[in-house]
């Protein structure tokens, strides 16, 4: 038997391609306000063409204009978007891979106010995530969008696209029809799965009619939905291959809507590597056309074990195309150091999209989405530089100076890098956060820059060389406010008992339900503690509706207690006076662990001031913020002095 390899040559219908790593496609918020291409989109889809994938498929292009799901979302529902398009495929094809356009509508899964009218659905169920109620589609309006389909896969080949993903998962418009707890329609278009099923045969049906022979065309689908109500792999399974009759040439297997708690179409921290490369195993043994695997792959070298298995024959690589558009073509050639491997943190990209309606980057590649501005700075050179603190902001902003080719030093007061993250990469699942700051070590080690630990930025330092510029990025120091009994030896400090510089057993209140304390409770009830975590806020800080935080709250919920709108009022030995809701009660403990916010340290900034040094302060030392910030502020502390102090 002949072992596939991720380097292979591949073919999807006619289209051949140079090996078998995808890119998936993944909304990013960087068309125009109209849906039309922008060269900040082809500039990042460029940069990772380069980096070596074999297929590229755009994020979603909305085929009509009541479809799309968030207001910068590309168009292909009319013929005045074909030129951006047909920029954007020629920019990617130049680099070497082919590039595919993924079909579109939301459904109920949108807001009136993107699409100007009340959405559409199978039924007038709302999703628990949008929460709009949407309205019931007629039989001739469901014809007239499978049209819609159709025309929009012509005008996608007309473009130049070398093929058309239709997205059939995550609970969008073919997705909802496919499900019964989305569809709960009684006519040929619901009341079993083979009704349910046959809206997306249409599209398919209508698609392959359009773009004719051999012009691939592949399905994306959620091989699970991962929900009460949803459906599973065995529902799925025997309906699949009626798609691969009317003209499917491949199956791209996710898993999961966005109602589905703890969101595994975007995999976090807790959710497995690999998340679907048993389910798409398992529909390669029953269809006749190629499978591709997404779902928290980031490693080529897993890639390379689930094509060797035989579990399925392309791999998408999602987010670390994000961390690291050039991973592909290092691991090819065995640098597998150089790879800055993606988080799963979700911070920079589907969080971002979201919640915060921003454009997405990624969490430690802050050039995501930045490319054209990143060019504007390699080979400035200059210094020399200090960077004081050698925590995620103080290591970015070393980093990218000296990436553009600039004389560094980097002082640590601390016996080893990492600031805050060897503290946060402790709990079970935040691994990578330690990985990273190897990362960038080797990163600075490669362009000849060593951090120098154990080494405070005192007046000498500061005043020993000429400096062009100091990034001060100090971090912040814990705060445990001043209530009676918090010196006694019961109290510790969050960060101390994760670097296991205090011993925690038995009975700990954490106080502070933020994601250092609830991060902090995870940690100990690992380590087999019993753990109640107070908050003095009405609301938790951690958001239960991301990945990330549905699980901290599961954890607790399962195997702890949490408290909200709760006050520490007295700390004594054994135990905590707490006040819940306005009802005093005590909360025994053996550790008082405090997680209630830090104070920025700006010494070092002020006294380079007073030297008369340009200084940028970066990370938690301008505001205590998540990781998202830490990176992205000392990426901007770089660009600022490389720009000679002017804004950027």
């Amino acid at each position: 038997m002949i072992r596939a390899s991720l380097w292979d040559e591949m073919n999807i219908g006619r289209l051949r391609l140079r090996n078998r790593a995808i890119m998936p496609a993944m909304g990013t918020g960087y068309g125009s306000p109209s849906g039309t291409v922008t060269d900040r989109l082809i500039g990042y889809l460029e940069r990772r063409a380069e980096g070596g994938a074999g297929l590229i498929i755009t994020e979603v292009c909305a085929v009509h204009q009541n479809g799309k799901g968030f207001p910068s979302e590309l168009g292909i529902y009319d013929d005045r978007f074909i030129p951006g398009l047909e920029k954007l495929t020629s920019a990617v094809k130049r680099k070497g891979a082919a590039v595919a356009a993924q079909l579109h509508h939301a459904g109920r899964e949108t807001f009136a106010a993107v699409i100007g009218e009340q959405p559409v659905a199978p039924s007038p169920l709302p999703s628990r995530a949008v929460g709009q109620l949407p309205r019931e589609l007629s039989v001739a309006e469901i014809e007239e969008l499978v049209g819609c389909f159709a025309a929009a896969a012509r005008r996608a080949r007309e473009a130049g696209f070398d093929a058309v993903e239709i997205h059939g998962a995550h609970g969008y418009l073919i997705s909802q029809f496919m499900s019964p707890y989305s569809n709960q329609r009684d006519d040929s278009y619901g009341g079993d799965g083979v009704g349910r099923m046959r809206f997306a045969r249409e599209v398919v049906r209508e698609v392959r009619s359009e773009v004719g022979p051999g012009f691939p065309v592949i399905f994306r689908l959620s091989a699970s939905e991962l929900l009460k109500g949803g459906y599973d792999l065995d529902y799925i399974l025997p309906l699949l291959p009626s798609l691969v009759e009317e003209g499917v040439d491949a199956l791209h297997v996710s898993c999961g809507v966005y109602d589905s708690p703890g969101n595994p179409t975007c995999p976090g921290f807790h959710h497995p590597q690999g998340i679907n490369v048993e389910r798409a195993a398992a529909i390669k043994k029953n269809v006749g056309v190629p499978v591709i695997v997404v779902g928290k792959l980031h490693d080529p070298r897993h890639a390379q074990k689930v094509l060797e298995e035989g579990k399925a024959d392309l791999v998408a690589f999602g987010r670390q195309h994000l961390a690291d558009p050039y991973f592909l073509s290092k691991a090819a050639e065995g640098r597998y150091g150089d790879i800055r491997f993606c988080l799963s943190c979700n911070q920079g990209c589907i969080e971002r999209l979201m919640f915060e309606l921003k454009p997405i980057t990624c969490t430690i590649n802050p050039s995501c989405g930045n490319e054209l501005e990143e060019k504007a700075i390699k080979g400035k050179g200059g210094g020399p530089y200090l960077v004081v603190g050698a925590g995620p902001a103080g290591l970015q902003a070393a980093v990218t100076l000296a990436e553009a080719g600039s004389e560094v030093r980097v002082v640590e007061r601390e016996d080893l890098p990492g600031g805050q993250l060897r503290a946060a990469s402790r709990p079970p699942g935040k691994e990578p956060l330690a990985g990273w700051v190897e990362w960038a070590e080797h990163r600075l080690r490669s362009l000849g820059v060593e951090v120098e630990t154990g080494l405070e930025a005192d007046a000498m330092v500061l005043a020993e060389r000429n400096w062009a510029g100091v990034v001060s990025a100090c971090g912040a120091a814990p705060v445990i406010p001043e209530l009676p009994g918090v010196g006694l030896p019961i109290n510790a400090e969050a960060r101390e008992v994760l670097l296991g510089k205090r011993e925690a057993r038995g009975r700990v209140l954490v106080v502070g339900g933020g994601p250092v304390g609830l991060e902090t409770a995870h940690y100990l009830i690992s380590k087999g503690c019993m753990v109640t975590v107070v908050e003095e806020k009405e609301y938790p800080p951690v958001l239960p509706i991301t990945s990330h935080g549905y699980f901290l709250h599961r954890e607790l919920r399962e195997k702890g207690e949490f408290f909200l709108a709760a006050k520490v009022l007295e700390v004594h030995e054994g135990f905590a006076a707490v006040e819940v809701r306005g009802e005093e009660r005590e909360i025994k403990a053996d550790l008082v662990v405090w997680a209630v916010g830090s104070r920025p340290e700006k010494e070092v900034a002020k006294r380079a001031r007073e030297l008369g040094i340009d200084v940028v302060e970066a990370g938690d030392e301008l505001k205590p913020a998540r990781l998202l910030e830490a990176v992205h502020t000392g990426w901007e502390a770089a660009r600022w002095l490389l720009d000679g102090g002017e804004k950027t």
